[in-house]
């Protein structure tokens, strides 16, 4: 199955030189964090995450950013899961990225990474700073960075540490920064851009996580509340306010539907963001969500248990489609997914892993695109064409499965196309589709041997578990098709649907 992407494709590869336009993106990079040593979580302790780990993660973030701009990359980034750095300076003063990038201007963040051992300086250097590098050594400059006011200790209620935090990357001037603290989640954080004169109000968001749980929707409708009170004092200011709302929201668009126990949500019911187009010239509706752009079956960023997802988002203010300031550039919106690079061959995201001596992969979320550009009508009366605008105001709550039925099974590797000697364990081979057949061995649970190593064989669903079990008991040997990869540091073979066993 490949994922309907030439939208995204043409957008982001081809993009026409329009003048004053510029690019935003939202982007989940799935834990970067920095070497220095000490962190919360326990994959990204010193015996598991190293520079040389750090250097693979960066560089693929460049890949994926590269893909904008014709390499100039976004002009507004919002990031998640950044490190929330666990050893700040002592004195507490913000870090000067500036004068660190120029002091290091002569060598690439791949190289620096690659000292053995590592200088201590190097090693203390944030996460956000080792991005900026990246980035830049990749041709991708100009930003200035805004990062979370959080100091590292528990949320409310939590005995675990903050870990993670927003950061937001931008190439037009921030004339001020706030930080909204918000219950058992990230500090939103907002900044506020000057984009030739006029001002743009950007939030960054990672809501609490577990979007099918009923009881940790309590946290995200807290985490609505937070953003929306600040939206409201924007727009009683001003109802015509250019604001634009991203991140991992851990709701998808249509949560209420889809999770029909929740009698009110997050982001539907308390930050109102909605899917009629015309209806955000009203009063009423003033936060129009971009995944309505796209047709039902392409909504998808995220993908879990088989079920595609829509936790990232792209949120825009009514200001957004007026004749004045900064405005949404129609039917710009897409998702950021190449197969090939961070989208596998059924296009589902190529998710980061600890695969190889250096890790592999690039995140379990896709990025968000969108354009937009400046008008100087001052006309807030006015309003943005529209072409085939959506008005869904009842989005059908049924995710989207991946019909792995219809992989294409011809096209798996077999043990014969394996170079001899080949570590299948090396990282680049993660992610692949595999043709299995070889000895059961003697477990608990599903094992086999297969060219020459031994592998769990597992599959989310009990039926296809079974039919594992009896080739196991009944001959001794396992034929299936699976994705090789790996679960809580143990190498298996994931078997994803009942005609990939044969």
């Amino acid at each position: 199955m490949r994922l309907p992407l030439l939208v995204a494709v043409l957008l982001l590869s081809v993009l026409p030189v329009a003048a004053r336009s510029f690019s935003v993106v939202v982007y989940n990079v799935q834990n970067l964090f920095d070497v220095d040593g000490v962190a919360i979580y326990d994959d990204y302790q010193p015996s598991r995450y190293t520079p040389a780990h750090l250097a693979t993660k960066l560089q693929n973030i460049a890949r994926v950013l590269a893909r904008v701009n014709r390499g100039e990359g976004p002009d507004i980034i919002v990031f998640n899961e950044i490190e929330l750095d666990q050893t700040p300076p002592a004195d507490d003063r913000p870090v000067d990225a500036a004068a660190w990038l120029a002091a290091h201007a002569d060598r690439r963040y791949d190289e620096l990474l690659a000292e053995n051992p590592l200088p201590r300086d190097l090693a203390d250097t944030s996460s956000p700073v080792w991005l900026l590098k990246a980035l830049s050594d990749h041709g991708m400059t100009g930003y200035t960075l805004v990062t979370s006011d959080e100091k590292p200790g528990a949320y409310e209620g939590e005995t675990r540490g903050r870990a993670i935090q927003n950061v937001i990357l931008s190439r037009f001037p921030v004339k001020a920064v706030r930080h909204h603290p918000t219950q058992n989640a990230r500090t939103i954080i907002e900044a506020e851009l000057s984009v030739d004169g006029y001002s743009l109000y950007v939030f960054a968001n990672h809501w609490k996580s577990g979007a099918g749980n009923l009881e940790t929707e309590v946290d995200r409708i807290a985490n609505a509340k937070t953003l929306r009170a600040r939206v409201d004092e924007l727009l009683a200011a001003d109802p015509n306010a250019d604001l634009l709302l991203g991140g991992d929201f851990n709701a998808h668009y249509n949560q209420r539907e889809r999770y029909r126990q929740m009698r009110e949500t997050g982001i539907n019911t308390h930050l109102r963001a909605q899917g009629n187009e015309l209806a955000i010239r009203g009063r009423d509706r003033d936060l129009y969500n971009l995944w309505f752009e796209l047709p039902r079956e392409q909504r998808r960023s995220d993908l879990y248990k088989g079920e595609w997802g829509t936790l990232m988002h792209l949120i825009v203010s009514r200001g957004l489609y007026d004749r004045r300031g900064v405005q949404y550039e129609d039917n710009s919106f897409a998702v950021m997914a190449f197969t090939g690079l961070n989208a596998d061959a059924y296009g589902q995201p190529v998710r980061w892993s600890f695969d190889g001596p250096a890790g592999a992969g690039f995140s379990d979320h896709f990025p968000l695109y969108a354009r937009f550009n400046i008008v100087d009508d001052n006309r807030p009366d006015r309003w943005l064409s529209l072409t085939k605008p959506s008005e869904e105001d009842d989005p059908i709550g049924d995710p989207i499965r991946v019909d792995f039925g219809a992989v294409d099974l011809t096209k798996a590797i077999r043990l014969e196309d394996i170079p001899k000697d080949t570590d299948l364990r090396d990282g680049t081979w993660s992610g692949k589709l595999f043709r299995v057949t070889g000895e059961a061995v003697e477990d608990r649970y599903v094992k086999v041997r297969f060219a020459g190593q031994v592998y769990d064989v597992f599959s989310h669903e009990r039926d296809i578990r079974d039919l594992l079990y009896k080739q196991r008991d009944e001959r001794g040997r396992l034929s299936f098709y699976g994705e090789l990869g790996t679960y809580k540091g143990n190498w298996q073979f994931l078997v994803r649907d009942k005609s990939w066993v044969k």
